[in-house]
């Protein structure tokens, strides 16, 4: 008989006919007249109830059914008469196609997500992260609806790459050679001309400086891939290996890219709340209790506009009136999370696009505004999360870039062939980077980016 998943069975009403569910068992309750096994196949948060007559089935077989065994079972769709559910299915045939054992890692009880993460290959089957991952896939369903409803082109950026888009140098190097007997120079450097490149190269931070070509020749496009940075930090909100949406678009300003990434995120939100209730309903009761009201509020209003000055000067009031922030607050500094999140959740009370931020603290590529010393760089600035998409107007003027290249001392070598997307028909541009786990962090109410990726990646973690 044909399988029908968990999540059609529930929608049936097709009363009084067989169905075939295969699943995992959320929970089993048995006595001598009547067990009830909740199953789920994952393909929504709920689960359907399985009702069994004890009398006819091997009392041996039932007591192997334990939570996180996976069951085949054939019985009739039924109205069902207990609180919380339309249907269930009264068991006529059942197969224990994987039986587990007491020492099964996810047993129906309250473990902390420190502990799952160290069974990340189980914690995959529980409620929790059913809903994360079932929220993600749709996040990542909206974000190409979005742009092909909106004329962009998805652009494949390379994964291995000769430059370092941000200048940060925290990158993991990809080699061919023998480690233990690296060839040097006189000068005590690694010759590369016997690697595979014939050069040093690096899994890439970004596909933002490729986007930018794709984007010239295009007129809008759009990145969706893996990124890395050998950035060695142990917070909530740091990722080894992660994801990243770059749109670019050529012949944009500052003021439209301000439209674009808010008209973005509100419709990845929508999104979220149009086709993830069920998901959204249970993580709302069992991890962020306003999580809802908190994505309905992001559709509200407007955000609010604010250069980077402004926002300091807001800061560094609070401070006079008492407030103390663990990191200083002065003109030319990088706003800490809890700066961002002090001016989205107490002062303005809404999300905030700030901008116009001192040159020295953004990259080398951002156009340089009339005054000389701020950028059109733009951040949006989200309630619970702080810096949720980063992104500028580009300079296309060739000689100022090539000036912010020197000044910065950033290797030539690796930056000709963008240098001369600047000599050759150059457009004003821009485009923002938004870190995908950010948004599913944001979406589901988690606390800790390492719950919104199945296998994360951080400092002394690969496993799985």
């Amino acid at each position: 008989m044909k399988r029908t998943k968990i999540v059609d069975v529930l929608r049936s009403t097709d009363f009084g006919n067989n169905v075939n569910v295969k699943g995992w068992v959320r929970t089993h309750r048995s006595s001598k007249a009547v067990d009830f096994i909740a199953l789920n196949d994952g393909s929504t948060i709920k689960n359907v109830q399985i009702v069994v007559d004890p009398s006819k089935f091997d009392a041996e077989t039932l007591k192997n059914i334990t939570t996180g065994s996976c069951l085949n079972v054939v019985g009739e769709l039924v109205e069902s008469q207990g609180k919380g559910q339309t249907v269930e299915i009264q068991c006529k045939t059942l197969e224990i196609y994987g039986p587990c054992g007491s020492d099964y890692p996810m047993q129906k009880k309250g473990q902390t997500f420190e502990y799952m993460r160290q069974h990340a290959h189980m914690r995959l089957r529980t409620n929790t992260f059913g809903a994360v991952f079932r929220i993600r896939h749709n996040m990542a369903i909206a974000i190409h609806r979005y742009f092909h409803e909106h004329g962009f082109f998805y652009f494949h950026t390379p994964i291995i790459t000769a430059s370092d888009a941000e200048g940060a140098g925290e990158m993991f190097q990809v080699t061919t050679k023998n480690l233990y007997d690296l060839k040097k120079d006189e000068n005590g450097k690694i010759i590369y001309d016997d690697d595979f490149f014939g050069k040093m190269t690096s899994l890439t931070v970004s596909g933002q400086l490729e986007g930018e070509l794709g984007a010239t020749a295009l007129g809008q496009i759009y990145t969706f891939g893996p990124t890395f940075r050998a950035e060695n930090s142990n917070t909530p909100r740091h990722l080894a290996e992660f994801w990243m949406i770059e749109p670019e678009v050529a012949f944009i300003d500052l003021n439209d890219l301000m439209d674009l990434e808010e008209d973005f995120i509100k419709y990845c939100v929508k999104w979220a709340l149009d086709n993830c209730k069920d998901d959204l309903e249970f993580l709302n009761n069992m991890i962020d209790k306003g999580l809802i009201e908190r994505l309905q509020g992001i559709l509200k209003d407007d955000f609010v506009r604010l250069p980077y000055t402004e926002g300091i000067n807001i800061l560094e009031e609070a401070v006079r009136q008492g407030h103390k922030f663990e990191f200083p607050v002065s003109w030319g500094t990088d706003l800490a999370s809890e700066h961002e999140r002090y001016l989205v959740e107490e002062h303005f009370k809404k999300p905030v696009i700030m901008t116009d931020y001192p040159k020295d603290i953004k990259a080398f590529y951002m156009k340089m505004n009339e005054d000389g010393k701020t950028v059109q760089g733009t951040d949006v600035l989200f309630p619970q999360i702080g810096e949720i998409i980063g992104g500028s107007v580009r300079e296309e003027d060739y000689d100022k870039l090539l000036g912010e290249i020197k000044r910065r001392d950033i290797p030539m070598k690796d930056m000709w062939w963008y240098l001369e997307t600047r000599k050759y028909g150059t457009c004003p541009h821009g485009g923002f980077g938004l870190g995908f786990e950010r948004l599913i962090l944001f979406v589901t109410g988690m606390q800790n980016i390492r719950d919104v990726i199945p296998f994360p990646r951080t400092p002394k973690s690969a496993d799985f």
